[in-house]
């Protein structure tokens, strides 16, 4: 019975995800059509802009490396989300998190134009993740000790890092490193994650070591999560934090930890973002999108280092995809509501989780009730009836 359970639910942990995009899909489809336009012809050109190049017809190499830039930071903001939401609670500080370390990694970049590769680049990631984890860490000690609201602390912290990070842009950066006001220079080819390699195969797309960085990083989370200690004090601490004082793990360090995991990971795809994406920082007019995006990602994929690869390249191909929807005289604003709705889908799940589990659980009580109905009456048995 254990084992029919278990298999029910990794059924449906699969279902859910795949019907949330689908019905996305759909109901997309259905408002582009209401407004008078082609959701087939629409489709389409969203994936023939993704994978074929217009000129050859072959595949479209430059715009597939596309989608992995695309996917790295939000893997890294996802999995910070993941662990933070094992532990009972939401990190929406994603965005200013990343910030932080975008701007760090790139002052650090910029400060040693002329140091080699193997010193510069690494300090750069270091330095950037650290800052992130800095920024996570406040919410969490003031969760951890005070009781204080993680949603409410993370979302200012959003604005203080915004506004922060461009103020040090602005006004207190070196003028050698700003080329106009508000945006510095490109980082050296030393502290650059773009490489000559991944340009050459992937048509000079900004492909770049992120992403690699980001494959390395799910498989260590993954590991942290399911076969480490500290993973099941995590996951003990967010399912029920009471039990495991009693057990004697300590919630507040769990807590505090687990945030600056979070905010360390959030860091590095800012550091993603900076020197592997744009190789610059500019001021930033809002909170990153790979912040809230890649809080979409990590439920779409149930927080797990599979699925959040598979979230993350399916929110590329919607973002990079949306761009071609265009082309089929489809407007922005309507490519912009159709991923949104994608995104909401995935953001219900849970309904969709819920009526599956109705579904399962309905099932499950047919049968018991056939069973109960099939087997034989004691009593007529001993040949006896009432």
């Amino acid at each position: 019975m254990v084992r029919l359970n278990n298999r029910k639910e990794k059924i449906r942990n699969i279902l859910v995800p795949i019907i949330a995009v689908l019905l996305g899909f759909v109901l997309g489809g259905i408002i582009m059509a209401a407004f008078g336009y082609s959701p087939i012809t629409g489709y389409t050109q969203m994936f023939r802009t993704v994978f074929i190049n217009g000129q050859t017809g072959g595949l479209n190499a430059r715009n597939i490396g596309e989608i992995f830039v695309t996917a790295g930071p939000l893997i890294f903001t996802a999995l910070g989300f993941a662990v933070a939401n094992s532990a009972g609670f939401f990190n929406i500080g994603l965005s200013g998190q990343a910030l932080a370390g975008w701007v760090a990694s790139i002052w650090v970049a910029l400060a040693m134009p002329d140091a080699p590769r193997l010193v510069v680049l690494p300090l750069a990631v270091i330095v950037g993740a650290l800052c992130g984890a800095i920024a996570a860490a406040i919410p969490g000690f003031l969760r951890a000790f005070f009781g204080t609201s993680e949603v409410i602390v993370t979302i200012m912290m959003n604005y203080i890092l915004l506004y922060t990070g461009n103020h040090l842009v602005n006004n207190v950066m070196s003028e050698s490193m700003i080329t106009t006001k508000g945006v510095t220079k490109m980082v050296g080819e030393n502290a650059s994650m773009q490489t000559p390699f991944l340009a050459s195969i992937t048509s000079n797309s900004r492909l770049n070591l992120g992403i690699f960085l980001a494959l390395i990083f799910l498989v260590l989370v993954w590991f942290l999560m399911k076969k480490t200690t500290l993973g099941y004090e995590i996951r003990a601490v967010g399912l029920n934090p009471s039990a495991s004082e009693y057990a004697g793990m300590s919630s507040k360090r769990t807590i505090i930890i687990s945030m600056i995991i979070s905010g360390t990971l959030a860091g590095l795809g800012g550091v993603v973002q900076g020197l592997g994406t744009f190789e610059n920082f500019f001021v930033q007019g809002s909170s990153l999108s790979i912040g809230f995006d890649g809080m979409a990602v990590s439920l779409l994929g149930s927080g797990s280092s599979i699925g959040i690869l598979l979230s993350a390249l399916l929110f590329s191909i919607l973002k990079l995809g949306g761009q071609g929807m265009q082309f089929a005289g489809i407007p922005s604003e309507l490519v912009d509501v159709n991923i949104a709705i994608i995104i909401f889908f995935v953001a219900i799940s849970f309904v969709i989780r819920f009526l599956l589990a109705k579904i399962f659980d309905g099932k499950k009580e047919a049968l018991v009730v056939q069973e109960i109905e099939a087997q034989p009456n004691d009593q007529d048995q001993e040949g006896g009836t009432i």
